[in-house]
């Protein structure tokens, strides 16, 4: 990470928090709710909460586009939490449920799911559609420079 102070939104109560580049391995916590900034878990996003940590947090963002009823949604789920523990605090990430935010499943053309789609300043940068375990998610990820 860089020695700048990097804007990071709380995986709890989405509060932007700035934290010095250098200390965000030290497991900082949020200035607000005063809860970890960093769980080693996905966060769950809506609409409400996905622009704050897509669009005004420094920290890279990959989500996980899915729903209750997919059967390779459920079996990806314990490699995507699995990779969150060993992504964070590189790279934040999280999960939406399509049947819930159907609004920003639309704004990403989500078509098929599990899509796993990466973000970095609110932009999207990468997408990878199709179910993958812990180790093929690690390794894409780091495919994409990070």
């Amino acid at each position: 990470m860089t020695t700048d102070n990097l804007t990071i939104a709380c995986p709890h109560c989405h509060a932007p928090n700035r934290v010095p580049g250098a200390r965000v391995a030290e497991g900082p916590n949020c200035g607000k709710c005063h809860r970890p900034l960093f769980t080693g878990h996905p966060v769950a996003l809506d609409s409400a909460s996905f622009d704050l940590h897509a669009g005004r947090s420094d920290v890279p963002l990959l989500v996980d586009f899915w729903a209750s009823w997919c059967g390779p949604c459920r079996m990806m789920a314990p490699a995507f939490e699995e990779a969150a523990a060993k992504l964070e605090p590189r790279v934040r990430l999280a999960k939406v449920n399509t049947e819930e935010a159907q609004d920003l499943a639309a704004r990403y053309a989500i078509r098929s799911i599990p899509t796993i789609v990466l973000f970095r300043a609110g932009r999207e940068v990468a997408r990878q559609a199709g179910a993958m375990n812990s180790g093929q998610i690690l390794q894409w990820v780091r495919g994409q420079g990070i």
